[in-house]
């Protein structure tokens, strides 16, 4: 293999790894686009959409796509591609060993232990039901919520691949769990148990991307993630309205 088509492979495993993890869309590119720099090629020209990625060489027939078929929310990935690309225009790594750690990065599974995403969902989700005005008598319920709401998303999604789904039946039954924990008077607000509860399932990066991109310049990318969240957000409240309209009525 060529120098120049492993340059281009490079960069592209680099930003697929970003895009699949979250990154913007501007960062993504700047990261191609200083890789190989620090390769040699100054005139690479990259365009990044929520979906693929191209590269070429002005002065070459050559570029490469690559398909970004799953998106999540993965800093660690983004950080450590960062770091790399930092390593390899100060030439304290080569471009194999550049290559070489970024398919360890895409192949390794990146993440915290589920035990402790389920704390610290319901951490967020008992702390911003009292800052939205709840009680310390919702204190407790709502960090219970919380923490079965995200289990049962992640579930969901390990088990079912219908898009949005985990989402749906997560913010039911956490509707669910706070109609029954008022009615049998372990917590006194249905509304606060419920907005602190679903707080873990706001997609608030996917829109703070999305916007981030539009005022970048990147309107496809910015518009399909903020579609997503959209989707992401009604799905959501469909939950919600499904557990008010049905339990709800029924106690």
């Amino acid at each position: 293999m060529s120098t120049e088509n492993r340059l281009l492979e490079t960069c592209l495993l680099a930003g697929k790894i970003m895009m699949e993890s979250g990154s913007e869309v501007y960062r993504v590119e700047d990261t191609m686009n200083r890789i190989a720099l620090s390769g040699g090629r100054s005139d690479s020209v990259s365009y990044v959409t929520a979906t693929g990625i191209f590269i070429s060489l002005k002065d070459s027939h050559q570029t490469q796509i690559e398909n970004v078929s799953e998106r999540s929310i993965n800093l660690e990935k983004i950080v450590a591609v960062n770091q790399l690309s930092r390593d390899f225009s100060a030439k304290v790594i080569t471009l194999d060993e550049l290559s070489h750690a970024l398919k360890i990065i895409d192949e390794k599974h990146i993440d915290f232990p589920l035990w402790l995403k389920t704390l610290s969902a319901g951490i967020v989700s008992s702390t911003l039901m009292y800052l939205s005005g709840g009680s310390w008598f919702d204190f407790i319920a709502t960090f219970g919520i919380g923490c079965f709401g995200y289990l049962l998303k992640h579930y969901v999604r390990v088990y079912s691949k219908t898009s949005y789904l985990d989402y749906f039946i997560a913010s039911l039954g956490i509707g669910i769990m706070a109609i029954l924990a008022v009615h049998y008077h372990i917590a006194q607000s249905v509304d606060h148990l419920i907005i602190g509860s679903v707080m873990p399932l706001v997609p608030g990066v996917a829109i703070t991307t999305s916007f981030r991109d539009i005022l970048a310049g990147h309107m496809i990318s910015g518009l399909v993630r903020g579609t997503e969240a959209i989707i992401v957000a009604i799905a959501i409240a469909v939950g919600i309205a499904t557990a008010l309209m049905t339990v709800g009525g029924v106690l």
